[in-house]
């Protein structure tokens, strides 16, 4: 087993270092690698005990004197063992502490036993354009979101000072609000709402709340094949909680715009692709947009308007983990000329003779209309 770090080095202060000192470098290095703001993080909870075993000994005065003379090999003598294997097992063997350092007691529970609460969830609708939902994006938003308190450090109460222990409860944070036999109900205490503490002198700069608001930009990825209504989770990135308690999530809504040529129906793509009557007639070859670039479309001779061709795998990629995309739909319609030339409008009343088709007299529409105005 490697030796553990130079205890003074851990908490980044110096031997001679006084209590309120040590205090203070060990709460900022707790707030920053605690267990709750960082899931499955395992080199942040190493730290994090680390730290918490560095202010075990450093902040009792009989172990700092041992280990100062003695080094860890002293504390090993007198049954310390260095080294935890599980954050709560922190909590539990230091509760006293860390109600000390946060304001509650007995671990990440505040008074009476309560959790300390998360963060709340941010919410906001994240407009896209259709080709950004297409294909993944990373987009930056300006947020207001609350933050624990800089000058308080989240306490509330003003730098020097300390939150005094609630009369009401006496510190437990619940009040018997009504006994009937056996049966006691316990509520939140109206005075304290629950934290065990009131603030007497509030922080000048969030008034006794221990947050503040400021706005934060963060970056949101879209991942591809996003549609609207669909979601996203950004872990972290809500309102923060209570001091030592994780903050919320960022929960984006997806809303995307329409494009000028494109639609989505799940994961396919749409289009409508026009074509000419002799293209119709007598089949092309043809360069069809995609939401890639450009895709060839063999149009097969005498195919009607409306038919739809199929594209497969050049639609949208599939969310959520799916494999593959979906396909890209190409409905082509027969365009009509509404102006001919003198010699395409022979060429056509020829084809008209061939088919022994009636079509209009040349010149019928404007006869007709001149009949219909005099």
């Amino acid at each position: 087993m490697s030796q553990p770090r130079d205890y003074y080095e851990v908490l980044g202060v110096e031997r001679d270092a006084d209590d309120s000192t040590i205090k203070k470098a060990y709460r900022k290095l707790a707030l920053k690698y605690h267990p709750d703001r960082n899931p499955d993080n395992p080199e942040a909870e190493a730290k994090f005990k680390e730290a918490s075993e560095a202010y075990s000994v450093l902040s009792d005065a009989q172990k700092r004197g041992t280990y100062d003379r003695f080094g860890h090999q002293g504390l090993k003598g007198q049954g310390f063992n260095p080294g935890f294997h599980d954050p709560e097992e922190i909590f539990s063997q230091f509760g006293d502490l860390f109600g000390d350092l946060f304001g509650f007691g007995g671990g990440r529970r505040g008074g009476g036993g309560q959790r300390l609460r998360r963060g709340a969830n941010l919410q906001i609708a994240l407009p896209l354009e259709f080709l950004e939902a297409i294909h993944g994006v990373k987009k930056v938003v300006d947020l207001p979101r609350e933050v624990v308190c800089g000058r308080c450090e989240g306490d509330g109460a003003e730098p020097g000072t300390q939150p005094a222990t609630c009369k009401t409860c006496n510190g437990v944070g619940e009040v018997i609000q009504q006994q009937m036999g056996f049966l006691r109900i316990r509520t939140t205490c109206p005075h304290c709402r629950g934290r065990g503490k009131v603030i007497q002198d509030p922080c000048k700069e969030c008034t006794g709340s221990g947050r503040t608001r400021q706005v934060d930009s963060i970056t949101v990825p879209v991942p591809p094949g996003m549609n609207t209504g669909q979601g996203l989770r950004v872990p972290g990135k809500g309102h923060e909680g209570d001091k030592g308690a994780p903050p919320g999530d960022l929960i984006v809504h997806i809303e995307v715009g329409e494009h000028e040529f494109f639609k989505r129906n799940g994961d396919d793509v749409l289009c409508e692709v026009p074509i000419s009557f002799p293209q119709a007639c007598l089949g092309a070859s043809l360069k069809v947009p995609t939401v890639d670039g450009e895709a060839e479309l063999e149009i097969p001779p005498g195919t009607p308007s409306g038919r739809v061709f199929t594209l497969s795998g050049q639609g949208a990629p599939r969310p959520g983990g799916r494999r593959g995309r979906g396909d890209q739909r190409v409905q082509v319609i027969v365009q009509v000329p509404t102006r001919l030339s003198a010699e395409e409008d022979k060429l056509i009343r020829k084809l008209a003779d061939l088919q022994d088709e009636k079509v209009a007299e040349k010149g019928f529409l404007k006869d007709f209309w001149d009949r219909i105005t005099s």
